[in-house]
């Protein structure tokens, strides 16, 4: 086939097409601004702390059935580690406790019965009032159907909703807070095992995709930002790069994944996402303790989940926009204390503390409030020829790893055929 795909932008999405329509004997052309791919999900070599890191911390489930696909397909499941079972072990700063919440794995959630597997200090009968968020009214917040306090919401429903809508739950939308429920918690421990790219999510997810798509014969160039789109009544008819134009042909379609930020100047008339959330990471560049589990959720605390990787502690703190602006030394201070605190390692070193970055995305997602989530678009657009693909699209999730890998894969699929 002589008929050209465009893609604007490398990241999981565009690359999740440019694999599907590869795949599928597809010319593809993926055309990346920066420097590198992968977007929000990649690795580099941090001089500050000596060593390869991740932009962010991302945690997969053994439930993302797209994302695991995507990994198979480019030779990758293998990169990613966790327990054998679904197991979450949490700590609550301010009370000492540590507990490990485990999941049976059937959907029939035994665990609930189990005081040994439920979180501490909950009743099997405290759970059934999460099963109204699966049949919320459309628009509705999580605030506005179900209780945000007790102990089940403070140790298990807000930090599971915070991670996953990056926004305070009671604010988000409870049409995407049953999604996470409905593919985790209701699908059973077989679907929620945590898992983790230990060795990076640059050669986890990213430089295997790349190597695929050029065994393929597909282009990604790099450093070549779309300045511009110029349409015709029915189709794009031209991409403007600035330097240079690339003429479509009358087969040729495009697929944007750029933020959506950026696709609203690109594309006339899109709505979009307008607002967003905050998401901080910091890394210290020290030997975790043997016994240190590979992903631990942390309560009353600055830090939310800290994540142990050979020679590096890791944190993620979601919804983060009060953070975003404050001085870094103290920030870091702040958050070495608690993990000082929750390893065992001493707080205070002989040459202050380990070596370390902070990473502040100051838009890191759109904002999950039930608004925001109205404003997202679906694949098709009033150009035939052109499609959007994106963790901000319609794709029923928040803004994750699995949702841009199921929308760069709807994007392939109405492309597919389109030709």
């Amino acid at each position: 086939m002589t008929a050209t795909v465009h893609i604007i932008g490398a990241g999981l999405a565009g690359l999740s097409a440019a694999l599907k329509l590869s795949a599928r004997g597809r010319r593809v052309i993926a055309h990346e601004a920066t420097a590198f791919a992968g977007g929000r999900c990649r690795s580099y070599h941090d001089a500050a702390v000596g060593m390869t890191i991740d932009n962010g911390n991302h945690l997969l489930l053994s439930g993302n059935r797209a994302a695991l696909d995507y990994l198979r397909s480019i030779g990758a499941e293998h990169r990613l580690i966790g327990p054998p079972t679904a197991e979450f072990p949490f700590v609550d700063l301010a009370s000492g406790e540590r507990w490990t919440l485990r999941f049976n794995d059937g959907r029939l959630p035994f665990w609930v019965f189990d005081p040994r597997r439920r979180v501490p200090g909950t009743r099997a009968l405290d759970y059934v009032p999460l099963a109204r968020l699966l049949w919320a009214p459309p628009g509705k917040a999580v605030g506005e159907v179900i209780a945000c306090d007790g102990v089940l919401y403070r140790r298990l429903v807000e930090p599971l909703l915070l991670a996953a809508l990056n926004i305070d739950p009671p604010q988000g939308s409870a049409r995407l807070a049953a999604a996470i429920i409905r593919e985790t918690l209701a699908a059973g421990g077989r679907a929620c095992r945590p898992l983790i790219a230990r060795d990076g999510l640059g050669s986890t997810l990213i430089e295997p995709a790349l190597a695929h798509l050029q065994q393929r014969g597909a282009t990604v160039r790099m450093e070549h930002q779309l300045r511009g789109l110029r349409f015709s009544a029915e189709r794009v008819e031209m991409l403007d790069f600035g330097s240079e134009t690339i003429a479509l042909g009358a087969d040729d379609t495009v697929i944007l994944t750029v933020p959506p930020y950026v696709a609203t100047s690109l594309v006339p008339g899109l709505d979009a996402p307008t607002e967003f959330r905050a998401i901080v990471n910091a890394h210290f560049r020290i030997e975790p303790p043997a016994q240190q589990p590979p992903i631990l959720g942390v309560l009353n605390g600055t830090v939310q989940w800290l994540f142990a990787f050979p020679g590096r502690l890791s944190v993620t703190i979601s919804a983060g926009d009060r953070l975003i602006d404050g001085p870094r030394e103290e920030l870091a201070k702040t958050i070495w204390d608690e993990v000082a605190r929750i390893t065992g390692l001493p707080a205070a070193l002989p040459g202050g503390l380990p070596p370390w970055q902070i990473v502040r995305e100051r838009r890191a997602t759109f904002s999950a409030t039930p608004a925001q989530d109205a404003k997202r678009p679906g694949p098709a657009t009033g150009w035939r020829n052109l499609i959007l693909a994106g963790d901000w699209t319609d794709t029923g999730l928040p803004a994750t790893i699995e949702g841009a890998i199921r929308s760069g894969n709807r994007a392939a699929e109405i492309i597919a055929k389109l030709q």
